[in-house]
């Protein structure tokens, strides 16, 4: 019986991950749920799981949730805030940690779980691309397991060699390709994009995701973070790494031999696989996702990406090369713009515009060593960024 706590169990991964923890009821055990806003369905979940731990974000919403569980015959206890996330990822009872919070909020309780040893199911970009180095350190220091639960680095991880140890060289590895929808501005017009809205860019073609992972697959910020996050799972350089476009969503990435060999992973666009495999590796469990039909699907095409439409890709790149604190400040930079186009208070094609004059007020400096450094990075690109935007620079 594997215990779990799940961090961001109402986002689209946490009702994935429970999904798949439902159809197993033998194998796995829901210990402590945690979300931020939406109550609501934290409280069905916490009926059905029966968790002794559930986390909010807030004190009110804390004591109205406990309140109703109570009433309902639950005796799951409800906690609130930050240092409750990072008890509920540290906890000694619990086996493995998903984790699933979107954004830089994610990182503390990630890292914690790092230190404590667990077995983490990461699906929090930002562990990596804010504090990669120190992240990893934290990994290999305290003994803990690290599985990717992206779609790209989950197969990227299942097309490596079983015994890959992050040496590249030593295992035949030439590169890796991660592998992009082109979300749902795929061949339009960088003029088109001038007008679009929050909810044409939230609209994607294949994958069902917040709105904040949405319009970052919109940009392609998501597949430049996906990049960063690679550089640092499988220890190779940022120039062995590229992206194409793949719009039907079945191939999820590729990796490179040096014997000419190419190989891939393959399957239907639900995130439910990657999450059962990472939930039982090595083992495999049904995960209730339709088998991959070739022949339905007759052809599958790949393409280069467009960089004068998604320039958000080649700040990825650009910020993974200069180093230092430099994808935090991208990271933080690009949660405030898309907070602010959601928001109807910059357009769409702003984002790039308001990330790159972020980047370019901010010095890379040194590689971060501690969590504090990487906060403080954080922080002060959230500033500059909010500067930018009061000042209308990158209207």
């Amino acid at each position: 019986m594997q215990r779990l706590t799940i961090l961001g169990s109402t986002g689209s991964i946490g009702v994935n991950t429970l999904d798949v923890v439902r159809r197993h009821p033998d194998l796995y055990r829901v210990v402590a749920l945690c979300a931020h806003r939406q109550s609501e369905r934290l409280f069905e979940q916490c009926l059905e799981f029966r968790p002794q731990h559930a986390v909010v974000g807030d004190e009110a919403v804390a004591a109205e949730l406990s309140g109703r569980l109570g009433d309902a015959g639950c005796a799951t206890v409800v906690s609130h805030g930050p240092d409750a996330l990072l008890r509920m990822a540290q906890l000694p009872e619990v086996d493995a940690v998903m984790a699933a919070i979107v954004g830089a909020a994610g990182l503390p309780p990630t890292l914690a779980a790092a230190v404590a040893g667990k077995k983490i199911l990461l699906a929090n970009k930002e562990a990596l691309v804010m504090a990669g180095a120190v992240f990893m350190r934290a990994v290999r220091d305290n003994h803990a397991t690290l599985l990717p639960i992206d779609s790209e680095h989950n197969a990227i991880f299942q097309s490596l060699p079983s015994d890959y140890a992050g040496d590249p060289q030593a295992s035949g590895v030439l590169g890796l390709c991660l592998t992009a929808s082109g979300g749902p501005f795929r061949g339009r017009s960088l003029a088109d994009l001038e007008s679009v809205g929050p909810d044409e860019a939230c609209s994607h073609p294949n994958w069902v995701m917040g709105r904040k992972i949405s319009v970052d697959s919109a940009t392609m910020m998501n597949k430049g973070l996906e990049v960063i996050e690679a550089r640092w799972l499988f220890n190779v350089p940022p120039e062995r790494i590229q992206v194409l476009i793949h719009p039907q969503s079945i191939v999820h990435s590729l990796v490179q031999y040096a014997d000419g060999s190419v190989i891939a992973e393959l399957g239907n666009p639900d995130m439910r696989t990657p999450i059962a495999h990472a939930l039982a590796y090595p083992r495999r469990i049904a995960a209730g996702v339709a088998p991959l039909d070739l022949g339905a699907i007759a052809s599958l095409h790949f393409e280069r990406p467009d960089n004068e439409l998604f320039p958000c890709l080649a700040l990825a790149y650009r910020a993974l090369c200069a180093g230092g604190t430099a994808s935090a400040t991208l990271n933080a930079a690009n949660e405030i713009a898309v907070e602010a186009f959601l928001a109807g208070r910059i357009g769409f094609t702003a984002i790039p515009r308001l990330i790159e004059d972020v980047m370019d007020r901010m010095p890379a400096g040194r590689e971060p060593v501690s969590l504090a450094e990487v906060l403080a990075a954080d922080r002060a690109a959230r500033e500059v960024a909010e500067q930018c935007l009061l000042t209308g620079v990158c209207a």
